[in-house]
């Protein structure tokens, strides 16, 4: 299996920005960047060999310098919201963005790790991206050292490897925030597929999506992924937990957590045929059903709009720093971050 690589554009002070492809025999192909460490294009044969790409992006680098959606990218140091967007560690305080309300999303949306220009390095079937972020960057305290691994694997299974450690107690809490479309990045809604979630509890929230710091059993609600169900069934409801949030934008706790690879979801493209299957050895997982998506211009001049694409973001639970009760996701002095999640293809 190669990796081909290729000058995916310029940075505003003149590095170049390249584009690694990996691509196997059996007909699927992911391409990289090192901007972002972002995942452009991800190329998946149907149940009669037709090739598309099934998640949404830009066709220029240049483009995710604004991203103002996330397509593709790693986020970090700490993905999802952050209640007043500050946090304590060993009774000290640490102030971050406030961006989202009065509270943080995704770090910082200017210097957050999905801006930031990794280091790259080829291996087998597939690309390391690394970088080294400063002690305060961003709010956060340590020199943290953080890597992503992608390989592509004969069985089109693609699995994103986490790594991190850092010389302070922090929040190391990475995720990926690509939107899949399993019917091709190009054809509208994703209302219509199905997904099953192997969590039969969720983390409820109040306004601005700050969980309450209830572990809450799905039963009897809209939020029942237990059984494969289509995405738009349920989602205009009158349910406050989703009016709240536009449509699904909440955290699962997946069945069984110890650490382990285990299988969270199951999506199905209801046009294609095509199968996702997603493993992870995390707690957690942001459903998202793009309902903030903001009508642009995306690859090849398609036209994205409104839950034209769903992120399946693992992690550690949303705003962990003050719910002792949750995973902790404070890493550093020795204990390192590792996690893995794979996206498998049928």
């Amino acid at each position: 299996m190669s990796v081909e690589t290729k000058v995916f554009g310029k940075t505003p002070d003149g590095q170049e920005i390249m584009l690694y492809s990996i691509k196997n025999s059996k007909g699927m192909q992911v391409d990289l960047t090192n901007l972002g460490a972002i995942i452009v294009n991800l190329l998946v044969p149907d149940k009669n060999g037709q090739v598309a790409d099934v998640v949404l992006g830009y066709d220029k680098a240049e483009d995710y310098f604004r991203n103002g959606c996330f397509f593709g990218a790693v986020i970090g140091p700490s993905a999802n919201r952050i209640g007043g967007a500050s946090f304590e560690v060993d009774g000290t305080t640490y102030q971050l963005a406030v961006n989202d309300g009065p509270n943080n999303l995704h770090s910082d949306f200017f210097k957050g790790y999905h801006k930031a220009l990794w280091d790259a390095k080829i291996c087998d079937n597939g690309v390391t991206f690394s970088l080294e972020d400063a002690d305060g960057n961003m709010g956060f305290p340590g020199n943290k050292k953080v890597q992503v691994t992608y390989t592509l694997d004969e069985e089109n299974a693609l699995t994103l490897h986490y790594h991190g450690s850092s010389d302070k107690k922090t929040i190391l809490n990475l995720t990926n925030h690509t939107y899949f479309n399993l019917d091709g990045h190009d054809s509208g809604s994703i209302e219509g597929h199905e997904l099953q979630l192997n969590a039969s509890n969720y983390t409820p929230i109040v306004m601005g999506a700050i969980p309450t710091g209830e572990i809450a059993p799905v039963a009897g609600t809209i939020m029942d992924f237990t059984t494969a169900k289509e995405i738009g069934r349920d989602i205009r409801e009158d349910f406050m937990q989703i009016k709240m949030t536009g449509g699904y934008d909440h955290n699962w706790v997946i069945d069984g957590w110890d650490g382990e690879l285990r299988e969270f979801a199951v999506v199905k493209g209801p046009k294609s045929g095509r199968v996702m299957k997603a493993y992870t050895n995390l707690p957690g997982v942001q459903f998202y059903a793009g309902n903030a998506i903001s009508p642009q211009t995306g690859k090849n001049g398609a036209a994205y709009a409104r839950r034209g694409g769903l992120c399946l973001e693992t992690q550690y639970y949303p705003d962990t720093a003050h719910q002792p009760s949750f995973p902790s996701c404070i890493f550093g002095e020795g204990k390192e971050y590792d996690s893995v999640t794979v996206y498998r293809f049928e």
